[in-house]
């Protein structure tokens, strides 16, 4: 899963929730917030550039009222 500098972020959720998507750091640091708000039942892809950060390894976390999921990702320059 590398990128360099932008990814993309896709989902889709199955009724109408507040969605929120964040990134951290490796520390625990968060150092985006991409969506926080309430969102319809549907899918959706949000633009991420991390042209501003170092090359490493990043935390996003989705999540709802429902579930939350957490995964990590590499910045490679």
């Amino acid at each position: 899963n590398p990128f360099n500098p932008a990814t993309k972020f896709s989902y889709s959720i199955p009724k109408d929730l507040k969605v929120t998507l964040e990134v951290f750091d490796m520390t625990g640091r968060r150092i985006a917030v991409l969506v926080d708000k309430y969102q319809i039942s549907g899918q959706y892809q949000v633009d991420y550039n991390a042209s501003g950060l170092s090359s490493g390894v990043y935390i996003y976390r989705l999540s709802s009222e429902y579930q939350t999921i957490s995964r990590k990702m590499m910045l490679l320059k």
